[in-house]
């Protein structure tokens, strides 16, 4: 349990269910204090009412880029400052690259890339003047390693990784610290509730993007990862105030971590005597 010193206040986005539900439990029932924000507030009554003291409710939809700075202040009002942003808000996108429309492409780049992009730049300033903080960005296995049928999903995640690289390096001389967290498989509601469809359809990718769908579908509610275990982890990083780069979450992304370092090592390896020659 957080002492008041410790006590850090938290805003977390996409907080209806899974992973941000679960992280503002556990940091509420650590002793912290949260912002959690949602499209639709009602769906958090539960957790204001559990915690009247410490948990306070804002309606945020990220992909509404224009308000960000404006509940981002309301935010900051509640509780008179912000410690920590988690990024958890997002949407998968299934389909071929081919399959996918430019509402489909604008829709899961909002969300998953401008709207948390646009969350730190409206926090930043906040953190920067207490001379603290640090950002939680939730992204995925998919910007470890992609698959078919992710081509836009898993841009959209690993466009905010690298953004999130170089903020670390920008704000770090100012007590600032970012985190990735890369989940493998949790047995959330993501593949079920959040993922969407490419509105187009063709034969041609049944047996690369259509099988990878059907693979997501087949495992729905039988994933290995404990999402409450995962918030345990992060709210317990945060607290002790440790901040890795990336923080691969289960057995499945941390292979997926070493065999893609293996395999870019090989590559290199193997054109290293060609491209080396290409200096001057």
């Amino acid at each position: 349990m957080a002492s008041d010193s410790e006590s850090k206040v938290w805003l977390v986005t996409g907080c209806s269910s899974g992973f941000g539900r679960a992280i503002v439990r556990r940091a509420l029932e650590a002793g912290h204090r949260v912002l959690a924000t949602a499209r639709n507030v009602e769906n958090l009554a539960e957790l204001q009412s559990e915690f009247p003291e410490t948990c306070r409710t804002i309606a945020l939809d990220v992909t509404d880029l224009a308000a960000l700075p404006g509940r981002v202040a309301e935010a900051r009002d509640a509780f008179g400052r912000i410690d920590v942003l988690v990024n958890n808000a997002g949407q998968g996108l299934i389909g071929a690259l081919e399959e996918c429309s430019d509402a489909d492409i604008a829709a899961n780049m909002a969300v998953n890339f401008f709207g948390p992009l646009h969350l730190m730049r409206a926090v930043l300033p906040l953190m920067r003047q207490q001379g603290a903080g640090h950002i939680v960005n939730l992204s995925a296995a998919a910007a470890i390693s992609n698959y078919p049928g992710f081509a836009i999903y898993g841009a959209a995640k690993a466009a905010l990784e690298y953004a999130s690289e170089a903020v670390k390096a920008e704000v770090g001389p100012h007590g600032v610290k970012v985190t990735l967290v890369e989940p493998g498989p949790f047995r959330t509601d993501f593949i079920g509730r959040s993922m969407a469809r490419a509105s187009g359809s063709v034969e041609a990718y049944a047996g690369t993007s259509g099988r990878f769908a059907k693979l997501l579908e087949g495992m729905n509610g039988k994933q290995v990862g404990d999402p409450d275990k995962a918030a345990e982890v992060i709210v317990t990083m945060v607290t002790e105030g440790k901040a890795p780069l990336r923080l691969p979450l289960g057995k499945y992304a941390v292979k997926k971590v070493k065999d893609r370092a293996a395999a870019s090592v090989r590559e290199v390896e193997a054109w290293e005597s060609v491209v080396a020659a290409t200096d001057f």
